[in-house]
């Protein structure tokens, strides 16, 4: 056919096309070529939610890329405003000092790394391979770092190790103060975050891989070696680049036992606070951040990477009981959560000691003397308000903003934007996006120079702080939703804002309950992100605890420690509470007819 003249083949077409034509003509009505193509109208709503997209790229630019540039910006410039170029990276880079505490960051930072991940890959392979018993129990361990924050770890090993430590006779010439101490606080500290992400991968397995292995008669060893560590490497991968994140951004820890043991994030500290060189302290910050962004493009390649571990087909794994194999299982497992439990343990007590290590008689003159009186618990109040409005505030703020990405049309371009400053966070360390909140807010030629020193700022910096796993966790939520409830939505002329309120947002209801908890926690856990931005009258419990170390009020310090460990596991109880009643009377159609019958 490609062989025949054009003219064999058009002839027809042009005769059919004129005849077309005529008949259009002749009815009245125009000729298909004289018909304009239809374009979709907007409707007001959708104009409201485009202007809703503007509010929030807006404020991703105020309250993230702008810091974030004004750290740039500051790092060539002297104190006094005017333009030096690179003289203070060169000044940097020629400081032997300041040059140390990037080697000391990156090599503490590895070896947190190489010992918190295979420490966590075993607990999780205990826990979903094993049959050992408490495996609830056990989990719920592992997690209890996460509710206290990172300093107290650091304050339990000053009493276990410190210069007055319970176990110094038996330390030696081992001094706790310094790389030692750090490390074994990161590890404390890291060990939860590399716990969830391990227990994930190890719990998505194809059964009838390991019916091939025991069928074949492949040994345990090389059973492991070629089917459970490559289908969970993604995992450890991923495991190992967060903690590694943690661990050279934290601040917490190495203020409080780090000693004369320079890292990044303390020099950071002393060059703004100690000596008020803002423009040295950007330029540790933008160094910082190399690291951290590193860690996190390989992490993002990791994730492009993997592939679907479970088919249609896929069998779930359940462990078969071997005695010895669990038994060597629990003495690990429940070791590893003897010394977390003794960690904790030993910052409860110390905080109820009378006068240590001198009289160890319990009462609660740190509580009332070291907090009440000299006036911290109201640091400690400030805390409980400041997390309680990240939790309502921040909470509703993410959902919303990832509701109009994932449902609404319009403005592809703006989509794109938002979501690329969605995620950015993840790769900025609290202490850099404090930072960066002094420079661009203190000026008092901004006209938010006013938030400076209020509770709003330490609001808005840690929801900022804590938006990317909030926000990746809300649009999971929303992709598991139909895009037919918006469509026959807009059939029906029904705003998408009655759509939210009342489809979305109840079917959502457990992971937006997830993050208010998660913002909560974090937030009344959090130093790195506060500790440029408190004033007088809104000081935190967080950095409460690291200015009464620098006094050498320990038992005050573990006092405050304390109280914001066991308000987080209350929180977390309550928020427990809220879920089964969300999910007993709001998801019941998640369960099956016939428990749902049972269940009315």
């Amino acid at each position: 056919m490609s062989s025949l003249p054009s003219t064999a083949i058009s002839a027809p077409q042009a005769h059919a096309a004129s005849t077309a034509q005529a008949a259009h003509t002749a009815a009245g009505r125009p000729p298909p070529s004289a018909i304009r193509p239809v374009r979709l109208a907007s409707h007001w709503t959708d104009r409201l939610a485009q202007a809703l997209l503007l509010v929030a790229a807006a404020a991703g630019v105020l309250f993230l890329l702008a810091p974030m540039a004004a750290i740039l910006i500051k790092s060539v410039q002297d104190n006094n405003g005017h333009f030096v170029g690179l003289q203070h990276f060169r000044e940097y880079f020629h400081s032997p000092a300041l040059l140390g505490s990037i080697w000391n960051s990156v090599w503490i930072s590895m070896v947190t790394t190489c010992i918190t991940v295979p420490l966590a890959f075993i607990f999780a392979y205990a826990l979903t391979r094993s049959c050992i018993r408490g495996k609830t129990l056990l989990r719920n361990i592992a997690l209890i770092p996460i509710l206290g924050p990172t300093l107290l770890p650091a304050i339990s090993f000053i009493f276990w190790f410190g210069n007055q430590g319970l176990l110094r006779p038996f330390m030696g010439d081992v001094d706790i103060y310094g790389p030692l101490g750090i490390v074994m606080s990161l590890v404390n500290a890291t060990f939860p975050h590399a716990l969830m992400i391990l227990i994930t991968a190890l719990s998505l397995t194809d059964a009838r891989l390991y019916e091939a292995a025991d069928a074949l008669g492949t040994p345990m060893l090389r059973r492991f070696l070629t089917i459970t560590l490559p289908g969970a490497k993604y995992g450890v991968i991923s495991a190992a680049m967060i903690v590694f994140t943690y661990a050279i951004s934290d601040f917490g820890i190495p203020k409080v036992i780090g000693g004369d043991f320079n890292v990044l994030a303390t020099d950071i500290y002393k060059l703004v606070i100690g000596q008020q060189d803002f423009s040295k302290g950007a330029v540790v910050g933008l160094v910082l951040l190399v690291p951290v962004g590193i860690t996190y493009l390989v992490d993002s390649v990791v994730q492009r990477k993997q592939q679907a571990l479970l088919s249609a087909r896929a069998v779930p794994y359940v462990p078969k009981p071997s005695r010895g194999f669990d038994w060597l299982m629990a003495t690990l497992c429940w070791g590893m959560a003897a010394i977390m439990l003794a960690i904790l343990g030993m910052a409860v007590y110390a905080s109820f000691v009378k006068f240590w290590p001198y009289n160890f008689s319990l009462s609660l003159g740190h509580y009332r003397f070291g907090l009440i009186e000299s006036g911290a618990f109201d640091s400690y109040v400030n805390s409980l308000q400041m997390a309680f409005w990240c939790a309502v505030w921040g909470t509703a703020a993410i959902f919303v903003i990832a509701y109009l990405l994932e449902k609404t049309r319009g403005m592809t371009w703006l989509r794109g934007f938002i979501r690329m400053m969605a995620v950015l966070p993840m790769g900025v360390p609290g202490l850099v996006l404090g930072l960066g909140y002094i420079f661009f807010f203190v000026p008092e030629a901004n006209p938010l120079h006013s938030l400076y020193g209020t509770l709003a700022i330490l609001v808005i910096v840690n929801v900022v702080h804590y938006y990317s796993s909030s926000h990746l966790t809300a649009v999971t939520a929303l992709k598991q939703i139909d895009p037919e409830f918006e469509y026959v939505s807009a059939s029906l002329k029904v705003p998408f804002y009655r759509t939210f309120w009342r489809v979305s947002a109840p079917i959502c209801l457990p992971s937006i309950i997830d993050i208010s908890r998660y913002l909560f926690v974090n937030a009344m856990t959090t130093v790195s992100a506060v500790v440029f931005l408190y004033s007088a009258d809104t000081s935190l419990a967080s950095v409460a605890i690291v200015n009464m170390d620098e006094t050498g009020s320990i038992g005050p310090a573990a006092a405050m420690a304390t109280l914001v460990v066991l308000t987080s596991m209350g929180v977390c109880l309550l928020y427990h509470g809220i879920q089964i009643v969300v999910e007993r009377y709001t998801q019941a159609w998640r369960r099956p007819s016939g428990m749902v019958r049972k269940a009315h």
